[in-house]
């Protein structure tokens, strides 16, 4: 259970992912989660840098899936509802906004990023869910503006810790969650998203598109709807608002 799951703290690493990765390839499946202090080379989506100073938390938690990939497409939106929750729970009020498909933001400013990544040693199907949360400090991860829960109002004692113990239950509730279905996250995840029903350009960088924010995919994909009419579902790349036009 991942209530249970052992949480093993280290001052330094160069991954909290990849820690868990190395122990995932040599068979040590059982659910763990592998939190840091600092990382030296931390990483978010599309494989951009995640800076990682001292004062924020960096986490991974490993467990295995038997339903696979099925499930394992929700876990982003899970995740980003987890981290929202755990997030209430320091700054309740606060209106924290999901960024498909899990960004967790704040009037525009991340506050953390979610990468979720899957493999399979022999039989079993695995996935490792790292979390970065700004706790004390707002660093430039990505290029767009970003916060801290500390910024946002939270007490200057506030740890990454206490933080971790809040994610803990949540995600262990949001998990079971999308192993009942994917609705329930959906529906959560839709009252929290950040730019539903709006214009938006998202895709990868070559290939990005405008269109309206429709919705969401059974298998997580941006429905967007085009100028013309047409619909196009885009699973990869970055999202940013753009207003009605």
């Amino acid at each position: 259970m991942i209530e249970s799951a052992p949480i093993h703290w280290f001052e330094q690493v160069d991954s909290t992912s990849e820690e868990l990765k190395r122990r995932a390839r040599r068979g040590a499946l059982e659910p763990v989660w592998i939190a840091a202090r600092q990382q030296i080379t931390g990483r978010g989506r599309l494989g951009r840098n995640w800076v990682s100073p001292e004062g924020n938390l960096f986490v991974s938690l490993l467990c295995t899936l038997p339903e696979g990939v099925s499930v394992a497409t929700r876990v982003p939106f899970a995740t980003g509802l987890a981290v929202r929750d755990a997030c209430i729970s320091v700054l309740p009020g606060t209106d924290f906004r999901l960024k498909w498909p899990n960004d967790v933001r704040v009037d525009g400013a991340k506050l953390a990023g979610i990468l979720v990544e899957s493999g399979q040693t022999e039989s079993t199907f695995w996935v490792i869910i790292g979390i970065g949360v700004n706790v004390q400090v707002a660093p430039d991860n990505t290029g767009q503006a970003s916060t801290s829960l500390v910024d946002l109002g939270a007490p200057p004692e506030t740890s990454p810790d206490e933080v971790l113990l809040a994610l803990r239950m949540a995600l262990a509730r949001r998990l079971r969650q999308a192993e009942t279905g994917f609705d329930g996250v959906l529906r959560d995840w839709s009252m929290s998203a950040e730019g539903l029903g709006q214009m938006v350009e998202a895709g990868p960088a070559n290939a990005r598109q405008k269109g309206r924010f429709e919705g969401v995919s059974e298998d997580g994909g941006m429905i967007l709807r085009l100028p013309d009419g047409q619909t196009r579902i885009i699973r990869a790349g970055d999202v940013d608002l753009i207003g009605d036009v």
